[in-house]
């Protein structure tokens, strides 16, 4: 049995014991240990029927949505990532909301709109990641991460800066250039790094960050990429991160991941901005 396989192993002998219930329930040993896993992917209830204590929880928000536009629009910010231990939880029902991502900009010159909040309860909450900027708009969205900006319509007026990630929650949108006849938005921030400035090309969208909660690492929430005139899609960030629309394309910006909380990818005149991936809320038990 490989190594991955092993740490995967499903702990049949307590798969009878109920603790708590919602959401996608797995069994998993890690180093020996047996956890219980509730994954999810959309809106429920987390119900713990016996008191829990050193509850690990991984809570992504969701992903903002590219902008739109004849310049370079920005990519959007990955979700907030918040991954870290409770203390203790007491019986009783905690609400669960995985936020949506933001939908991209469809029209015009736009920004698209932010990702939405994912939380336990009130005891964890994620920002929804910012929105890419589009030409009329210029900035990106503040976020969880940052979305990034696009080139500013007046080329007289200084270059746009990326949207603000929300402290320890994710990274900050890249800066939007225009260079006269070429131009690029930001790529949107990701869960590790920033997105990167937009120059003659768009902005790569910012490194998403990996997490084992489930037993595997596995990388989420990364930014979307700027669109610009280089004549080729921009990446988003590792993790998910949509990649931008193609100058003169009519295809839009892609979608970041669904349930990875990453951004989409920034749009162009004819194309729409990409969506923001929904987020995802994970939490894990010792059994």
């Amino acid at each position: 049995m490989s190594s991955v396989a092993a740490m995967m192993s499903v702990t049949t002998s307590l798969a009878g014991t109920v603790v708590a219930t919602g959401g996608t329930e797995t069994d998993i040993t890690v180093g020996g240990q047996n956890y219980r896993v509730h994954t999810f992917n959309s809106s429920g209830t987390f119900t713990v029927q016996a008191p829990l204590t050193d509850v690990e929880y991984l809570v992504i928000g969701g992903g903002g949505g590219g902008g739109r536009g004849s310049g370079g629009p920005g990519g959007g910010g990955a979700g907030g990532y918040l991954e870290g231990t409770l203390t203790s939880l007491s019986v009783g029902n905690q609400t669960i909301t995985v936020g949506a991502g933001g939908a991209g900009a469809s029209s015009g010159n736009d920004g698209g709109a932010n990702g939405g909040d994912s939380s336990i309860g009130s005891l964890v909450t994620a920002d929804g990641g910012g929105y890419g900027g589009g030409r009329t708009v210029g900035s990106g969205g503040a976020g969880g991460s940052g979305g990034g900006a696009a080139d500013y319509l007046n080329p007289s007026t200084a270059d746009p800066s990326g949207g603000t990630a929300t402290s320890g929650q994710g990274y900050n949108g890249g800066n939007g250039k225009y260079n006269g006849a070429t131009f690029g938005g930001g790529g949107g921030g990701g869960a590790g790094a920033a997105g990167t400035n937009g120059s003659t090309v768009g902005g790569v969208g910012g490194a998403g960050k990996a997490s084992s909660i489930t037993g595997t690492s596995v990388t989420r929430a990364g930014g979307g990429g700027g669109a610009g005139t280089g004549g080729a899609s921009t990446s988003g960030g590792s993790g998910g991160g949509g990649a931008s629309a193609v100058l003169n394309g009519t295809n839009p910006g892609s979608d970041g991941t669904a349930n990875t909380g990453s951004g989409g990818g920034g749009g162009t005149l004819n194309a729409a901005g990409g969506n923001g991936g929904s987020g995802v809320v994970i939490i894990r038990y010792k059994i």
